[in-house]
């Protein structure tokens, strides 16, 4: 998906909503900040969590955002002026100008689902991390995103047409066997689910619901068929029956040493099996549940060919 300004303005105000701000706590409450930390957060947006990082890791510390959308590299400049410890690329996560082993923390939030060559992305972010450094994750398993209230044959084809949005449907699936096989050790899932019953201003269903709309308006449905759908969801909520779920997974691993062989040593089933049908329950927990893969792997060789504005830092990768 592109973030025309748009679609770029419907994400920040996501990122201010009551989700937005529980899975930045998420990441910070997962993170083990020092006061001298270099930091990168890739898919930073319009610098929500930025600005949180940069009062984690103080002066002495820096921060790092990377968008390749120049519209909320903007919203993240103007959003994190008052701090000197916040440097801004804009960037593709496959080619960042910043030195091998320079930074002890990234995160990215839903930022890695929507990069169709993520491996390539995340040897990038192995490259930049240093060995025991923290790589912490928030994506989406989308077959499980619904909104209900809408008559169900409008309602998923709403829903089947919005899957063209992003590039890997149920990435929490399949990161923790990806990150073992660049050897990320002590990976970890948790499940960050919730159920939405309102579309208040507060409501990541409000933002998410135009969204949703905009995409498939894009995509060639009928204003007609959208607006309907957006005004069953609206009747279903004065009647009490609206809802909205989601079930965003924040990952964790940590780099081994150069050549050190690693293996999955930790994982849970996102859901506690009570909550779903067994085959849900089943699905979730095999995905993520990978079995141990040991093997070295080296970065790929890169071409630099993006053009990036010089930062003031030790940690930019020297041309």
């Amino acid at each position: 998906m592109e973030f025309a300004s748009d679609l770029g303005k419907l994400q920040r105000l996501m990122a201010s909503s009551s989700a937005g701000t529980s899975r930045r706590q998420a990441v910070l409450e997962t993170l083990s900040i020092s006061a001298d930390d270099q930091i990168m957060d890739v898919g930073c947006g319009g610098g929500h969590l930025l600005e949180h990082l940069a009062k984690a890791v103080g002066e002495k510390g820096h921060v790092y955002g990377v968008d390749p959308s120049e519209d909320q590299i903007a919203q993240a400049r103007d959003k994190c002026s008052d701090f000197e410890n916040v440097s801004l690329l804009n960037s593709n996560a496959d080619d960042i100008s910043l030195e091998q082993n320079s930074c002890n923390s990234i995160t990215s939030t839903q930022a890695f689902e929507y990069i169709k060559d993520i491996d390539a992305a995340l040897h990038e972010a192995t490259r930049i991390l240093i060995s025991g450094g923290a790589f912490v994750n928030i994506s989406i398993l989308w077959d499980h995103f619904k909104f209900f209230g809408a008559e169900e044959k409008l309602n998923n084809r709403i829903h089947d047409t919005f899957r063209a949005h992003c590039s890997h449907q149920m990435l929490p699936m399949e990161l923790p066997g990806k990150l073992a096989r660049l050897g990320y050790r002590d990976i970890r899932n948790k499940s960050l689910a919730f159920v939405i019953t309102q579309r208040d201003q507060n409501s990541p269903a409000r933002y998410t619901e135009e969204t949703v709309a905009f995409f498939a308006l894009n995509q060639g449905m009928s204003k007609t068929d959208v607006m309907d759908w957006r005004a069953q969801l609206s009747k279903a909520e004065e009647d009490g029956r609206f809802g909205f779920t989601s079930f965003p997974v924040l990952t964790s691993a940590f780099p081994s040493k150069p050549d050190t062989p690693t293996a999955v040593r930790a994982c849970q089933p996102l859901i506690p099996k009570s909550a779903m049908n067994n085959s849900v329950a089943q699905l979730i927990t095999a995905g993520l549940c990978a079995k141990p893969e040991w093997q070295f792997t080296n970065p790929p060789n890169r071409k630099m060919t993006s053009t990036r504005s010089k930062l003031p830092s030790q940690a930019l990768r020297k041309r």
